[in-house]
């Protein structure tokens, strides 16, 4: 009975965790799946149609229009191909500024207040963090083209959100900021229980900075650095706020992303298209899991 009782008691405990957990994250996923495999048109109901939703979505050239990119011409190249740009992008320049700075900061007097400034992107809510962006490629208002008339490069003042040659870029370099702040405080707090006697053996044995920073801080890093790929790698599949706020997706779809599209197909398409909606989160669900999987495996290897 003791033994019983320990056994039960712990579960008891964790039971309104588990239903919580449950009910708001396991029964939604399970449900998109199902969902996924589904026809509804808001009035019938449904009806099982097998893979016809993921058959529909790579046809439609919302989420999948490669022949833009193949005929060299601009965006829209659809909303599957702008969100694998994204990461392309975003992944490297967060890891990277992230380290970077995390390092440059890391016997500087008043740090405190540095990294203060460059995470505040992740204290503001997306929503705003949006608009800023938006006022920020202004042609008259912003503050990237006033840079670029403070040193001369006036002829490439323009609203960049509003063109499709740089709309998508415009929003990834305003995403970047705003997690570049994330990466950084992880990176900190992973220099934070490096032992100083390694780099003072370092340097004893006569290692340059340089080798001191590949041979000992990248590598033991490198947890850090796989947890912040995997944060952002979900942060820019789902990524939906602040390409509302800013483009909604435009100018003509160059900016359109998979979090948006499913909104758009749920919410905002009549009728609604739930079964391809489901079908794209499904899709997303699957990239992020494999991913997670593989890089959590490189970590323990």
């Amino acid at each position: 009975m003791k033994k019983l009782r320990k056994g039960i008691i712990p579960l008891l405990f964790l039971l309104p965790a588990l239903v919580l957990l449950g009910s708001l994250a396991l029964y939604p996923v399970v449900e998109s799946v199902r969902m996924s495999f589904m026809e509804w048109d808001g009035f019938k109901e449904l009806r099982f149609v097998g893979i016809k939703n993921y058959i529909k979505i790579f046809k439609s050239k919302d989420f999948f229009n490669p022949k833009g990119i193949l005929n060299l011409s601009s965006p829209p190249y659809g909303a599957l191909i702008h969100s694998l740009i994204w990461l392309a992008i975003f992944l490297p320049l967060i890891t990277i500024l992230g380290l970077t700075f995390s390092v440059l900061l890391r016997n500087v007097k008043g740090k405190s207040v540095i990294k203060s400034f460059i995470f505040i992107g992740m204290v503001v809510p997306m929503i705003v963090c949006g608009v800023v962006i938006r006022f920020m490629y202004d042609e008259t208002a912003g503050i990237i083209n006033a840079f670029f008339r403070l040193i001369g490069l006036g002829n490439f003042a323009k609203t960049w959100t509003a063109y499709p040659d740089t709309a998508l870029l415009a929003l990834i370099l305003g995403s970047v900021w705003v997690w570049t702040g994330f990466s950084m405080i992880i990176y900190a707090a992973g220099l934070d229980l490096v032992s100083e006697e390694l780099y003072d053996a370092a340097e004893i044995d006569g290692a340059s900075p340089w080798k001191i920073f590949w041979r000992i801080t990248v590598p033991i890093l490198k947890p850090c650095t796989v947890f912040i790929i995997i944060m952002g790698l979900i942060a820019a599949l789902r990524i939906f706020d602040m390409v509302y706020v800013t483009t909604y997706g435009g100018p003509g779809s160059a900016s359109m992303v998979l979090g948006l599209l499913i909104y758009i197909k749920t919410f905002v398409s009549i009728p609604s298209d739930l079964g391809s909606a489901t079908a794209i989160s499904t899709f997303l669900l699957f990239i992020a899991l494999v991913t997670s999987i593989f890089l959590i495996r490189q970590v323990k290897e």
